[in-house]
Order: C-alpha cells, then sequence, then structure tokens
C-alpha cells in the first residue's frame, strides 16, 4: 500500500459534496492540498475547517473553459512544486427522458464531466511523465458501468471516462503513472438537488435513494483506501453495487430489475 500522507493532492469539486469531504479527511493525513472549484467563496469557507491551513491552496476551476487547462496546471505545480495526484471529482448529474432533454443539456454534462476532465488530466500528463511519477484519481460512477433510467447524458459522460482512462492507463503505467477509477453509488451529497432537468435548469430537490446512501465521510475513507492500494476501479455503495456484477453475467436480468424498480 503507498500511504497518501504527505503527497501534494489536487482535488476539484473541492467547495461541497465528496470534493469537501475528501479535503477535509487529507487535511488529516498532513498532505499539501490544491483545492479547485468554481466558487471561491465556497473554497474559502472549506480551508477554514482545515487543521492546516498553511498546507493549502485555492485555484479556481472551470472545466467548461478547456483552453486554460494549461495555465491552470502551471499555477497549481508552482503552488508546491509538484503535484503527486490529481483527484478529478468535479462534475454534474441529471434527472430527464431522453425524448424530453434538450440537446443542450447533453453538450453540457459532456463539457463538464468528460471534456473538461480530459483537457486538465492532458494537461497535467506531462508533468507526471516528466516526474515517471504520479496519479490520476476520477470520481466516474456506477453509472459509468451500467445505466438508469432519466440520466442518459450522465451515464453516457461517465462510460467515457472509463474508456479515456482504461487507455491512460496502458499507454502511460510505463511512465509511473496509475490510474484509479472511483465508482459511488448513492452518497449523502446535493448531487442530485444540483442535478440537470430537460431544459438545463436544476431539479432542485433530493432523491430519497442518495439521502440514503453512504455518509459522505464515510464514502471518503473509503476512497482514501482505494487510492493508497492503487485499485483500478473501486465500487463504493450499498446494495446498488450488486448492479456491477449482474450487468456483467446477467444483463437482461439487470435491466428488468431497474424497469421494475423505477416503475
Amino acid at each position: 500500500m503507498n500511504k497518501i500522507d504527505g503527497k501534494i493532492v489536487w482535488v476539484t469539486g473541492a467547495s461541497s459534496g465528496i470534493g469537501e469531504a475528501l479535503t477535509y479527511a487529507l487535511d488529516n493525513k498532513k498532505c499539501k492540498l490544491i483545492i479547485s472549484a468554481r466558487r471561491d467563496k465556497e473554497l474559502e469557507k472549506v480551508k477554514e475547517n482545515c487543521q492546516n491551513r498553511e498546507n493549502i491552496k485555492l485555484l479556481r476551476l472551470d472545466l467548461t473553459d478547456t483552453d486554460s487547462m494549461n495555465e491552470v496546471v502551471d499555477e497549481a505545480i508552482n503552488a508546491f512544486g509538484r503535484i503527486d495526484m490529481l483527484i478529478n471529482n468535479a462534475g454534474i448529474s441529471q434527472r430527464s427522458k431522453i425524448i424530453d432533454t434538450q440537446l443542450s443539456v447533453y453538450k453540457k454534462l459532456i463539457d463538464i464531466n468528460y471534456l473538461g476532465t480530459v483537457a486538465l488530466s492532458k494537461a497535467l500528463l506531462p508533468h507526471f511523465i516528466a516526474s515517471q511519477n504520479g496519479q490520476f484519481v476520477t470520481v466516474t460512477s456506477l453509472m459509468g458501468k451500467f445505466g438508469g433510467p432519466y440520466r442518459s447524458g450522465y451515464c453516457g459522460a461517465k462510460h467515457a471516462l472509463h474508456g479515456f482512462f482504461d487507455v491512460l492507463r496502458q499507454e502511460h503505467e510505463a511512465d509511473g503513472i496509475a490510474v484509479t477509477l472511483i465508482c459511488p453509488g448513492y452518497v449523502r451529497t446535493n448531487v442530485d438537488k444540483n442535478a440537470l432537468t430537460a431544459d438545463g435548469s436544476k431539479q432542485d430537490k433530493h432523491d430519497e435513494e442518495n439521502q440514503n446512501g453512504l455518509k459522505v465521510d464515510v464514502f471518503a475513507k473509503k476512497m482514501i483506501r482505494a487510492i493508497e492500494r492503487k485499485k483500478f476501479e473501486a465500487y463504493m455503495g450499498g446494495f446498488e453495487v450488486i448492479g456491477i456484477y449482474v450487468k456483467r453475467f446477467f444483463p437482461k436480468l439487470l435491466h428488468r430489475m431497474v424497469v421494475k424498480s423505477t416503475k
């Protein structure tokens, strides 16, 4: 196991939810942290809640601004002189039927959840190659392994992340670069409340499943253990994790289970 203690870690989507909980957990492990999000004030609040604030740098990041990624990466590296790990956590979900969903919603989901993450990772990749060391940790979803109603664009973007980072691992393992894909099920965050609906507006309410899911601090601890073990993929949640294995061996059965549960 490669302990994460004391490493220089860059966390995106750190202003709330999983990213916020990760920041606190990594701060407790004396990591030097670069925390990013679009909301500066929320990042400041997260930093104020940490014990080792001198080891935390704030860096505003908008994943839709892919042209700025090289500049943002340079700023991140300059914060502590290097980066040991990038945790791609920022993203947005969806709750709408395909027939009702505007194409602009799909584009936004791809721009944020897929292309923004790819652009940031590509910009950092030369630094990891030069160091012959580094770890990409990308938060996808169980929905990156099988589909679910009302999440078509979200599932598509998360499936795409698996394809990209599987290839990145294959191409750059010889450069000392590790890739870990974290696949959450239901976690108690605001991801459901902030999910995009058919016209691009927020759902603005919680799903019962999410609010009965894993506590976010418990999830963060499980995630860190998977990162330290350099797992290729880690599935985390409750009963919903069984969908991974049903999909693999009995795809028609999973289809019937999901359709029945949706009704």
